[in-house]
C-alpha cells in the first residue's frame, strides 16, 4: 500500500514541553489498500493529556487502536519511552502494553460478570495477588472513581456515567503509566461529563499517569487537554499538533479554527 505525499504538520507555540512518554514517527496506518491517515508525527509528553481530535471519519479511533496494539501500522513507528513498540519481541510488547490502561466508548464491561469481578480480571490475569489481596486492589480502585460498594453490582444494574466510571477502574487496575480514552464522555449529559472530566485528571495525577484520549467534546477538549494532534479526513494526515487553546487562538488553518468554534460552544477556558 503506497501513501501519498507527506504534508508535514507543525507545532503551533512548540505543543506541549516535556519528556517524550510516546513519540510517532512517520506514522501510516489502514485497512487493506485503504489508508486512513499517513505520514503522522507527533510527541506526547509525560503527564499530559493529549487528544486525539479531528471531524467524523477521519481516523481518531483507528489511531488509538494502533497505539494499543490493537493494529499494526504500514511504516512508521510508535516509541514507548525510546522503545520503538513494533520493532522489539513479543513478550515485550506484552510488558509495554501491561503498562497501560484502555476505556471503550462504551465502558466495554462483561454483562455477566459484576462490576467487582470486571475491575479484578486484569489482576487475575497479569498478577500473582491472592484472591484477598485483589479484593482489596479493587475496593480502592472502586472508591477512586467514586463507586465504593456497588462491587456486587451487574453493568445493567448501573447508570451510563458509573459504567464509565468502572471502566475506569478496571482501567487503572494495573497502575498503568498511559491511561488511553476513546469518547469518555460521548452519550452523558455536561454534569457528568463535567464531573468525568474532573476524575480524569485527578487520576491522572494520583497514578503519575499520560493521558492520552479520543474526543469531538470541545468542553472536555477545552477544559483538561494541554496537547493535541488534528487529523484531516481529506488530506488523510495531521494538520497541527499542540495545546488547543493555543491553536484556538495561534492556527490559521481554517479547518482547525472550523472545528475549534463549532456552533454551541462558548468556553474555551477552564471550567
Amino acid at each position: 500500500m503506497s501513501a501519498p505525499a507527506t504534508t508535514k504538520a507543525k507545532p503551533v507555540n512548540g505543543g506541549a514541553e516535556g519528556r517524550a512518554h510516546i513519540a510517532i514517527h512517520d506514522l501510516t496506518f489502514g485497512y487493506g489498500s485503504t489508508i486512513i491517515q499517513h505520514d503522522l508525527n507527533f510527541t506526547v509528553n509525560r503527564g499530559d493529556v493529549f487528544v486525539i481530535m479531528g471531524g467524523s471519519g477521519c481516523g481518531k479511533s483507528s489511531l488509538m487502536f494502533v497505539l494499543i496494539g490493537m493494529k499494526r501500522p504500514e511504516t512508521g513507528s510508535i516509541v514507548f519511552d525510546g522503545e520503538d513498540f513494533w520493532a522489539i519481541g513479543e513478550e515485550r510488547r506484552a510488558d509495554l502494553l501491561r503498562r497501560s490502561g484502555v476505556t471503550y466508548q462504551q465502558g466495554a464491561l462483561w454483562s455477566s460478570m459484576t462490576i467487582g469481578e470486571n475491575v479484578a480480571l486484569p489482576l487475575e490475569l497479569y498478577t500473582d495477588l491472592s484472591a484477598k489481596q485483589i479484593a482489596e486492589v479493587v475496593s480502592y480502585k472502586l472508591s477512586l472513581v467514586s463507586l465504593a460498594g456497588f462491587q456486587d453490582h451487574y453493568p445493567s444494574e448501573i447508570s451510563g456515567g458509573m459504567q464509565k466510571r468502572a471502566g475506569l477502574a478496571r482501567a487503572m487496575a494495573l497502575d498503568p503509566d498511559i491511561l488511553f480514552f476513546d469518547e469518555p464522555s460521548a452519550g452523558l449529559d455536561p454534569v457528568t461529563s463535567r464531573r468525568l472530566d474532573d476524575l480524569i485528571l485527578e487520576l491522572r495525577d494520583s497514578l503519575d499517569a499520560t493521558v492520552v484520549m479520543v474526543t469531538h467534546e470541545l468542553p472536555s477538549i477545552f477544559a483538561i487537554a494541554n496537547n493535541s494532534v488534528f487529523l484531516d479526513p481529506e488530506t488523510k494526515t495531521q494538520l497541527v499538533t499542540g495545546d488547543p487553546k493555543k491553536l484556538l487562538t495561534d492556527c490559521k488553518d481554517p479547518k482547525v479554527h472550523e472545528f475549534l468554534t463549532r456552533a454551541g460552544h462558548d468556553d474555551t477556558g477552564s471550567r
